[in-house]
């Protein structure tokens, strides 16, 4: 009784935080702007680059789909094209309307439930998907400030807005060496970490810990990709086609609203977008709003109003697109968004 007591009063406080953390995201987004102009901004688009702009949120999961592969090759050769793309959609639909980046999870454990895969494994590949990520964009965003004697003189931004971007660069970059080296650590050292895990698993019960070890062995089994230099140097290529991709996709909604901007110039802009959307608020609301603002007003000298609007239409029109593929998925499957879930408890191997 004092356990759940315990796990209730965690899962309150957490749920909290994220709400407080959310609005305070908010606030700090919709502060100062006037709503008249902002609501004239939602609509006043080019609609010819706008269609463009809807129709490459699905190819946004299409190129994740394409580069996943190289990843579970590990475990099984020639997995389905159309399941790669639907994990990742749902699992993204799941993030959109869950708070804490559920999602995350799912997606992997969707695909094990699909290819009949162990969910250690697939869980795996995703935290390696993730590194990568971040790795990525921190390279894009270092090819931009090792750029800046060639564009100075066109595209000027100021040097607080400079350093703070710096400043998260560093962040960021942190932030995923960290995560590999942990991440080679488990896969260079199996043996040890099993026999540390094993350890602490000792007042469990056998059946219980065997389980975690199974899936233990199966994650760090996800994480052979680190093996091979080959395969890191060509899943580090993928990676930055489907960020630049994704940065052509925001590129596009820029066109939209009839803002010219150089395509190069768009790097540290994506950057701050990803920042705020890791933050896991419900939706990634707030942290996605608040960093987009940022972005485009310090960047490039937008009208906070305008800023404040495009923010609105690029979040709502990814949140439209991806949750209605995703609903279309688990629907033509029987299965609700609540359901989604448990979609790993029957996922054995």
């Amino acid at each position: 009784m004092l356990l759940y007591a315990s796990m209730f009063k965690k899962t309150a406080f957490r749920l909290v935080f994220i709400l407080l953390l959310t609005a305070g995201l908010l606030y700090f987004f919709f502060r100062s702007v006037d709503w008249k102009e902002v609501f004239s901004y939602l609509t006043d688009v080019n609609l010819f680059f706008f269609i463009v702009f809807i129709l490459l949120v699905p190819v946004n999961f299409l190129m994740r789909a394409f580069r996943w592969r190289y990843l579970l090759d590990h475990d099984k050769k020639n997995v389905s094209l159309y399941n790669r793309f639907a994990a990742n959609v749902v699992g993204f639909t799941v993030t959109f309307i869950f708070p804490g980046r559920l999602g995350e999870l799912i997606k992997p454990l969707y695909l094990a439930r699909k290819e009949n895969m162990g969910r250690g494994f697939v869980i795996g590949t995703v935290v390696v998907e993730r590194i990568f990520d971040i790795f990525t964009m921190c390279f894009l965003l270092g090819v931009f400030f090792l750029a800046k004697p060639l564009y100075s003189s066109i595209f000027h931004i100021d040097a607080e807005s400079y350093s703070r971007l710096y400043l998260w660069g560093i962040i960021a970059l942190s932030v995923s060496l960290i995560l590999m080296l942990i991440s080679l650590s488990l896969y260079f050292f199996r043996d040890k970490t099993v026999s540390v895990f094993s350890f602490f698993l000792r007042p469990f019960p056998k059946t219980f810990s065997e389980k975690i070890i199974k899936l233990l062995d199966e994650f760090i089994r996800g994480l052979k990709f680190f093996h091979s230099i080959k395969n890191l140097l060509l899943f580090f290529v993928w990676s930055v086609l489907v960020w630049l991709v994704i940065i052509f996709m925001y590129w596009i909604l820029f066109f939209a609203y009839n803002i010219q901007v150089a395509y190069f110039f768009l790097f540290p802009y994506v950057f701050l977008v990803i920042i705020g959307a890791s933050i896991p608020t419900p939706g990634m609301v707030g942290g996605f709003h608040a960093f987009s603002r940022i972005g485009l007003v310090s960047l490039y000298g937008l009208d906070t109003n305008l800023a404040v609007g495009m923010t609105i239409v690029a979040h709502a029109v990814q949140l439209a697109v991806t949750c209605l593929m995703g609903y279309v998925i688990l629907w033509k499957e029987g299965i609700s968004i609540f359901q989604i879930r448990k979609i790993g408890e029957n996922n054995k191997k």
